[in-house]
This record gives C-alpha cells, sequence and structure tokens, in this order.
C-alpha cells in the first residue's frame, strides 16, 4: 500500500541516548537486521538535516552524524545548548534525548518482513 509507514521504534532494536562529555551527548539507533538497517538509511528520513529540523535545533550543533554498516547503527553526535550540569541542562546524563527518533515514520514497503513478524 503506497504511503505506509512503520515508526523508527518498531524497527530498530535499540534507540538510546547518553553523554558524550560535557558538551555534548550521543543519540544511537541500533537494528538487527542488516536489511532494515539498509532499508532505513536508503530512505533518506534519517539525516543530519532531519534531526536537526526534529529537534528544533542549528544543523551546525549536529557534531557527527555516522552511518556505521558494521554495527547495523547511525550514531548521532549533537552539541548540547548547555553543558551538563551547567544552569538550565535539563537533562544531566543526555539520557532522555532520544525520544523525539521514536516515532519518525519510515517509509514502508509492504513486501518487507517487520522485525519479529512470522
Amino acid at each position: 500500500m503506497p504511503g505506509t509507514t512503520v515508526p523508527l521504534h518498531q524497527l530498530a532494536r535499540t534507540i538510546r541516548s547518553k553523554n558524550a562529555g560535557a558538551h555534548y551527548y550521543t543519540m544511537d539507533i541500533i537494528f538487527d537486521e542488516p536489511e532494515t538497517y539498509e532499508w532505513v538509511v536508503e530512505s533518506g528520513v534519517i539525516t543530519p538535516e532531519s534531526v536537526a529540523q526534529l529537534y528544533g535545533i542549528p544543523l551546525d550543533r549536529i557534531f557527527q552524524f555516522v552511518e556505521y554498516r558494521p554495527g547495523n547503527a547511525i550514531k548521532i553526535s549533537v552539541r548540547r545548548a548547555f553543558s551538563s550540569g551547567d544552569f538550565g541542562d535539563a537533562d544531566l546524563y543526555g539520557c532522555q534525548q532520544y525520544i523525539p527518533l521514536l516515532d519518525i515514520p519510515i517509509p514502508w514497503d509492504d513486501d518487507m518482513r517487520r522485525p519479529g513478524a512470522a
């Protein structure tokens, strides 16, 4: 069916975030199957530009964006608005920053098998 999408959290095994030093946090999106990883990467939905837009931040705050095929993973490092623990910092450990990634709609071809589906 054209126009079908699946939220990212249904495709990725792990979506997480954590501190990457006092001035950055990093987010990881990890897939079990190489085919699912490739499908998501090839969809072009998750890019530095789309992540910046999703988080409402300037593109220059995306410090690193790495598609790591050997690990079936995407790693995104973001320069924090406030250093970890500074006045105004709302997430000391950077552990809640992944939440907006969960529902990114990924275009889905009905011929692809969803992880966990028989």
